[in-house]
């Protein structure tokens, strides 16, 4: 059963809408999680409150860090990542990366395929490539 809904504020180019809707796990607004959260498993994660520590999906995974969501003292990977709100750490995408104009991201960047960032979104912190560059060339 669907437990997360996207909203037209929510629409993501590169993040694909039907994997932001399977995601069934959500840390509220208001609320505040502090530990870390892992999983070798394809599965997903939306945080609108704040998280203090990591969030890892070893294979594939979906993390959405909505308008209100603060993640800090972390890594965020997974294969797909879209941000809306704040991240003070390192994030790491090995599918697609998408930064909204309301998003602020505080730390290194680092995505092996596609990315995406809106006018607006605030960075700081160095964003590495690490997919083959001679295939492109």
């Amino acid at each position: 059963m669907n437990t997360y809904n996207t909203t037209e504020r929510t629409t993501a180019r590169l993040v694909p809408n039907d994997r932001l809707n399977a995601i069934t796990s959500l840390i509220g607004e208001g609320a505040v999680f502090e530990g870390s959260f892992h999983s070798k498993d394809d599965l997903g994660i939306k945080v609108d409150g704040q998280l203090i520590g990591g969030i890892v999906f070893e294979n594939g995974g979906a993390i959405h860090i909505g308008p209100t969501g603060l993640v800090e003292n972390t890594t965020v990977e997974a294969d797909y990542i879209f941000i809306e709100g704040k991240v003070k750490g390192n994030v790491i995408a090995r599918k697609s990366l998408e930064i909204s104009g309301s998003a602020t991201v505080l730390g290194d960047i680092v995505y092996d395929a596609l990315i995406d960032i809106h006018p607006r979104a605030r960075l700081r912190g160095k964003i590495d490539y690490r997919g083959d560059l001679d295939s492109t060339l």
